[in-house]
């Protein structure tokens, strides 16, 4: 694509732009008089707390706030095209703005799940955009689409197109949907939390994507993200917003160096710094009669869970008679324990198995075999029946919040659900530990009747969280559990996990992609490849003295939250591709594990 205007004329003039929501007597500002001007070529970061109007901006650039119930109460949102005329958005017909979505601007949105269509498969939707807008034909739209998932480093491309997205992890269907985004190769790309869901090796793919977008035909992008380590790698210029207003424009190297405002300060303060220390153990208290019953049961006191030889597997079956053709070796041969009051982190890649050993471990997909020993029971031979009391003691966080919540419950009723399996409590008793669990979570009080559509997605994952807590479990499986959530968000729900496993000895097995997340949260950590554990030990000797490849490979792609530290990234194409599928004969090769230090194993290799 060629840019036929001035280098220095705004490709995007945003002009006073203001947005609310609500009936007109009484409005609810979500976006007021916000200015900024993004040029050819340039990565304009948008940063803020969850609610802070980031996305209502995003949407209202491509004119799709009405669909959402907002409306453009004043602005000029002026975008040039590729003959160099200049159009104002704001003012556009709904057939200028179909001509225009998707072609000359694109849009990455925040949740995948509810941005693909679940009753087509992934080829036909992404063939969709290239027949409409590069008028392909269909044989020729469909070799475009393997290309494109090859582009964004997923497994098996060609196999991904027959799927469908519940088929698909979390990851998996953001870069569907980032792949689905960079067909028409847009000159302007809105990119709302992108990489959330993504581990730090494909993300620093998606960033190498992006990049080459801008280098080979001058694509401008807005990149709204809570990650400041994304922001110091890739962004030109940032935005600071708060509740609806700029609080700080700045060059990025400017703003992570002179922060002018308070609030930027915080948001910067507030980010998890890889090689700050993990958290020390401290076994919680319990009864003397407590632990003279565990040692006549011969088993260690913190001990809670111990998985041994865990295995899950999913059949893939094909033509009219569902043939079995191969298995997907989702976790295969993972063994591990957990302590009441600990964390075990579990790090990898999208699809190395991470929420597949959480879900198992929970029964909420059946392992092949293997031993999971609750409070010294075997839960590996119950039925659903059976596994239903135990579930008080057993809970989740999910890793999208949105498909987790029911669209019909309030929130005192979503956060209050366990309580009416698990316990005798009243409604109005009910009601008022959702009020307190709120407040817990960081949300107001008043918002105890609304439906989870009206919040935001940090704010909805915090209403997941705040419903795990209420049975007061002993294990809690949190998968991504704060990867929706800004950085001063972020800080405080991981202060307030740990608060509550001190002082209920409540244990995590904690899911996430970040590792410095994991860092911050875990007392251990267990890196996961291809459904094996390639290393597992104390946090700071995993982290700070890798001795497994996988782990140094993770460790490097990690986005270092200072722009004087931006490097070059190898080029993801060179990371070895992998897959996990296996013809129906395999047969794995039993885990062999090399002691290297103090309760530190890794794979030999």
């Amino acid at each position: 694509m060629t840019m036929t205007g001035n280098a220095r004329t705004p490709l995007l003039s945003v002009e006073n732009l203001s947005v609310s929501f609500g009936p007109g007597h009484t409005p609810l500002a979500a976006v007021q008089d916000l200015s900024f001007d993004l040029f050819a070529g340039e990565t304009l970061a948008i940063v803020g707390e969850s609610g802070s109007g980031k996305s209502v901006t995003a949407l209202s650039i491509l004119r799709l706030i009405e669909r959402e119930g907002g409306r453009l109460d004043k602005g000029r949102i002026a975008f040039r095209l590729d003959d160099d005329s200049v159009v104002d958005l704001a003012a556009s017909s709904e057939a200028q703005l179909q001509r225009i979505r998707g072609n000359s601007i694109s849009m990455i949105f925040q949740e995948p799940m509810t941005s693909l269509n679940p009753v087509l498969r992934i080829g036909d939707q992404i063939c969709e955009t290239l027949i409409h807008h590069k008028q392909l034909s269909p044989s020729q739209a469909l070799r475009e689409a393997r290309d494109l998932l090859d582009r964004v480093r997923l497994s098996d491309p060609g196999r991904r197109l027959s799927q469908y997205p519940h088929e698909l992890s979390g990851g998996m269907r953001q870069r569907v949907m980032i792949a689905m985004t960079l067909a028409c190769s847009p000159r302007l790309l809105i990119a709302d939390e992108p990489t959330t869901a993504l581990d730090v090796t494909i993300q620093a793919g998606i960033l190498d994507l992006i990049r080459e977008l801008q280098q080979s035909s001058g694509t401008a992008v807005v990149f709204i993200t809570h990650d400041m380590g994304v922001v110091a790698e890739i962004a030109d210029r940032v935005v600071v917003m708060r509740q609806g207003r700029m609080i700080e424009t700045a060059d990025t190297g400017m703003l992570f160096r002179q922060p002018r405002a308070d609030y930027t300060r915080q948001l910067l303060n507030a980010v998890p710094k890889l090689g700050s220390g993990a958290p020390v153990y401290a076994a919680p208290r319990s009864t003397a009669g407590e632990e003279a019953r565990r040692r006549e049961e011969g088993r260690a006191a913190e001990t809670v869970l111990e998985v041994n030889n865990l295995v899950t597997r999913f059949p893939i079956h094909k033509g009219m008679l569902k043939r079995l053709v191969a298995r997907v070796h989702a976790v295969e041969d993972v063994s591990f324990t957990l302590r009441a009051g600990e964390t075990l982190g579990l790090v990898g890649e999208s699809g190395s198995g991470k929420s597949t050993i959480g879900r198992s471990v929970l029964k909420l997909v059946e392992p092949e075999s293997g031993r999971i020993l609750f409070a010294g029971k075997d839960l590996m031979p119950l039925s659903r029946r059976h596994m239903r009391p135990m579930r008080r003691d057993l809970q989740m966080i999910f890793q999208d919040p949105y498909a987790s919540l029911n669209p019909r419950m309030s929130v005192a009723e979503l956060v209050t659900e366990p309580l009416i399996i698990h316990t005798a409590l009243n409604a109005r008793e009910r009601r008022d530990m959702a009020v307190e669990l709120l407040a817990r979570v960081r949300l107001p009080a008043a918002s105890i009747d609304r439906f989870p559509h009206q919040f935001s997605g940090g704010q909805r994952q915090r209403i997941c969280i705040a419903r795990a807590l209420s049975s007061k479990p002993r294990i809690i499986v949190a998968d991504e559990a704060v990867s929706a959530l800004d950085v001063s968000v972020q800080a405080e729900v991981i202060d307030l996990m740990q608060e509550l496993q001190r002082e209920d000895g409540i244990a995590y097995l904690f899911i996430s992609h970040d590792i410095a997340v994991i860092e911050k949260m875990s007392h251990r950590v267990a890196v996961l490849d291809q459904g094996r554990i390639v290393e597992i030990g104390a946090t700071d000797d995993v982290l700070q003295r890798p001795r497994h490849d996988y782990t140094r490979q993770l460790l490097d792609a990690v986005p270092v939250a200072d722009p004087s530290r931006r490097r070059e990234r190898a080029s993801a194409a060179q990371i070895e591709r992998k897959t996990p599928i296996r013809p129906v004969d395999y047969r794995p090769v039993a885990s062999e594990y090399l002691s290297v230090g103090a309760d530190h194993l890794v794979l030999a290799q």
